[in-house]
């Protein structure tokens, strides 16, 4: 479910770059960062048994079908409200693992960290990782992933990232002028790049 909004998003601004109304990356490479990353959530949750019962993956696969096209539809017709709406989400899966931390707190330190886990925070390639951190510098953030405790807390922190990208979303122009991290990383080399050009 969790996913479902950024990949309506995609999906929106897909056809409106084949229809050739929309032609900028960076909103498609930090949505589908998004999408990754709220995979990597799944695989954690699945990795600890999260789908074991036949019948909650039946009713979160046939919710998220419908859940898919009622925010394809708000985000054709009113893009800013569905930002809003990914916003007050994202803020309550960000308080729901506030909660949750320090309720299970001590027990989770006892745990091991899921590999797949270690995998997406430390081992992987953090190029996706880094993409959907948009208020802060790419590379800067850097969790460890020493047991269950600190993988709550990367996605507690993550849903946190997440409200702040909705946030940045839903201002003027933002379908015009929003930059992801890595753009903005290569922008003044590319600036570089041209005056080194024009001055040949």
């Amino acid at each position: 479910m969790a996913r479902i909004p950024y990949f309506a998003y995609l999906s929106v601004l897909h056809l409106y770059e084949t229809l050739g109304f929309w032609r900028k990356a960076d909103l498609l490479k930090v949505h589908f960062a998004e999408t990754w990353n709220e995979l990597h959530h799944l695989l954690i949750m699945e990795s600890l048994g999260g789908n074991d019962v036949w019948g909650d993956r039946f009713l979160a696969q046939h919710l998220a079908v419908a859940y898919y096209w009622v925010v394809i539809s708000l985000y054709m017709l009113f893009p800013k409200s569905a930002y809003y709406m990914a916003e007050l989400i994202e803020e309550h899966a960000y308080h729901t693992y506030a909660v949750f931390l320090e309720t299970h707190g001590e027990i989770l330190k006892t745990q091991p960290a899921p590999q797949v886990a270690i995998n997406y925070y430390r081992d992987g390639d953090l190029y996706m990782f880094d993409e959907f951190q948009t208020t802060i510098r790419s590379e800067s953030r850097r969790p460890t992933v020493d047991n269950l405790y600190d993988v709550f807390i990367n996605i507690r922190d993550d849903e946190g990232e997440h409200v702040k990208t909705m946030i940045a979303c839903q201002q003027t122009q933002a379908l015009l002028t929003f930059t992801s991290p890595h753009s903005r990383v290569l922008e003044p080399e590319t600036a570089e790049i041209t005056e080194i050009a024009e001055a040949a």
